[in-house]
């Protein structure tokens, strides 16, 4: 597979961004910020790239959109949507923060994809001035085409600078094999598990060890889908290295005015910093919080 086959389908607006065109849908890049704890404050230290589909004018979801897709074009659509990510990203995102992209094992059917892949993201980063360091590759749970051809291309990634991430982990024993087989230097806890863990007192000593046990072995955590405030304030106490969720920031179209804004305005326009939350809410070792966003 060429990057021509992604190319073919890219076209660029006036401000530079990239769009996609696949059928009877127009393609964008939007970006929600992934926040860190840093002495007393959150900063943004990445953004997750993900797709926005369009037809005819208004915003479908993606699950729609992939579900138009044949099974024989999804590895085109995955071609196609990872380089208008990297190209957005070049021209949208501070050059100081890290780029999360999805990674969908289900397309690494033989050697070829992923030597074919690796070579094309390298294209890409190399045309918009992008290390491989900043891109951290995200692997979803879909089963695997092919397990030895995937885990070849994730050697490769590794051993091109790239950084590794496994999403949705939820400590299944097949999640646990993820960390097992890829040795990620992230892991990112599924949304729905993390917020029932943290319900309870057993459950968020539970979720706080196997926090601990990552970060013992050089692996970052990210809490993904925080909706409420208390659980940030959890999330700190827990000893994760990184939050995400509507609470913070929501994903933003991409556009070249994210690359000249300060950090804290590349959040939530409507919620620029965290409030204190409400005490209504009953959680194991809730406390008021007022973080700012660090500017």
């Amino acid at each position: 597979m060429a990057l021509r086959a992604g190319l073919d389908h890219i076209e660029r607006e006036e401000d530079g961004t990239a769009i996609g065109r696949w059928g009877l849908f127009m393609l964008r890049s939007a970006f929600q910020p992934i926040f860190a704890f840093h002495e007393g404050k959150l900063r943004i230290d990445a953004f997750e790239a993900l797709i926005r589909p369009f037809r005819d004018g208004e915003q479908e979801s993606p699950p729609a959109f992939f579900a138009t897709c044949n099974a024989s074009d999804r590895l085109q659509v995955e071609e196609l949507t990872r380089t208008l990510h990297l190209l957005n990203a070049g021209v949208c995102l501070p050059a100081d923060v890290s780029l999360f992209i999805n990674i969908d094992p289900s397309v690494f059917t033989d050697q070829a994809i992923g030597d074919n892949t690796l070579r094309n993201m390298r294209l890409v980063l190399n045309s918009v001035g992008i290390e491989p360091a900043r891109v951290v590759c995200e692997v979803t749970e879909n089963p695997t085409g092919s397990p030895q051809a995937f885990f070849n291309f994730i050697a490769g990634l590794r051993g091109n600078g790239f950084r590794i991430a496994v999403d949705d982990y939820g400590a299944d024993e097949s999640d646990i094999d993820r960390i097992k087989e890829l040795m990620p230097d992230i892991v990112k806890f599924d949304a729905l598990w993390i917020n029932r863990l943290m319900e309870s007192d057993a459950g968020f000593a539970l979720l706080s060890t196997m926090v601990r046990s990552f970060e013992e072995q050089g692996i970052r955590t990210v809490f993904e889908g925080i909706e409420e405030e208390w659980q940030i304030e959890l999330a700190e106490k827990s000893g994760a290295s990184m939050v995400q969720g509507f609470v913070l920031a929501r994903p933003q179209i991409a556009s070249r005015e994210m690359r000249s804004r300060e950090p804290a305005q590349l959040s939530d326009p409507q919620t620029p910093e965290v409030p204190a939350p409400s005490r209504s809410k009953s959680a194991p070792g809730a406390r008021t919080f007022g973080r700012r966003v660090a500017r």
